[in-house]
């Protein structure tokens, strides 16, 4: 795990932790895990943030579409992860309380900045968060026509997804990227299935009839 992550936050780091591998006791839930945080456990917190930083900056670049901005978001999630962790009860699961941190925190930042000059937006030289590439990286595979109209279908995508309304884009980011379903979005977002279901519909016939371009 990256230790700056956390002392930069300034979150001690328990050096001492075995955090690879195995959770700090075997067969223990996230929420069961977060709770020994609760009791001191330093070691808890350091294997829950190395198994959820990479998400945490995964979400955070799809909600923000910006590497420094989504670094300094994740950070912020686990900073309140950890100063929440005295008030901590284990009556939801421990990714429906993370997420729903971190989705309140993507939608004050973007309200924040709202009005903030555009060269905070991804730029197609930007390295994609999941594959560590930029967007013009050849692909051998293609035929350098195609692989303009795939970099032009990938920031159209990226600014459709960005100018959706809050909830529609949270709830994109977590189904389409985060791979979550409608239950746990709906326990984040505070929604029944039925309103979540509703939610990406129309999210996704925006997109489709915005892009049908591309498509």
């Amino acid at each position: 795990m990256n230790r700056g992550f956390l002392s930069m936050a300034g979150i001690p780091s328990h050096t001492g932790a075995k955090i690879a591998g195995e959770p700090p006791s075997e067969g223990l839930s996230d929420a069961q895990i977060m709770l020994r945080v609760k009791a001191g456990d330093e070691s808890a917190f350091d294997y829950l943030v190395q198994k959820y930083r990479r998400p945490m900056l995964s979400f955070m670049y799809r909600m923000a579409h910006n590497t420094a901005v989504a670094e300094d978001l994740a950070q912020e999630v686990f900073l309140r992860v950890y100063r929440s962790r005295e008030t901590y009860e284990a009556s939801a699961k421990f990714t429906t309380w993370l997420y729903r941190i971190a989705s309140n925190l993507a939608v004050n930042h973007a309200r924040d900045t709202r009005h903030e000059r555009p060269e905070n937006t991804v730029s197609l030289d930007e390295p994609d968060q999941e594959s560590g590439l930029t967007m013009d990286v050849p692909d051998d595979s293609l035929s350098a026509e195609e692989a303009i109209v795939r970099r032009e279908r990938l920031a159209a995508i990226r600014q459709r997804v960005q100018e959706l309304p809050e909830r529609q884009r949270i709830a994109v980011v977590m189904h389409k990227y985060q791979q979550m379903d409608y239950r746990q979005i709906a326990e984040v977002l505070k929604l029944s299935e039925s309103a979540i279901k509703s939610l990406l519909f129309r999210a996704y016939e925006t997109l489709r009839v915005q892009l049908k371009e591309f498509v």
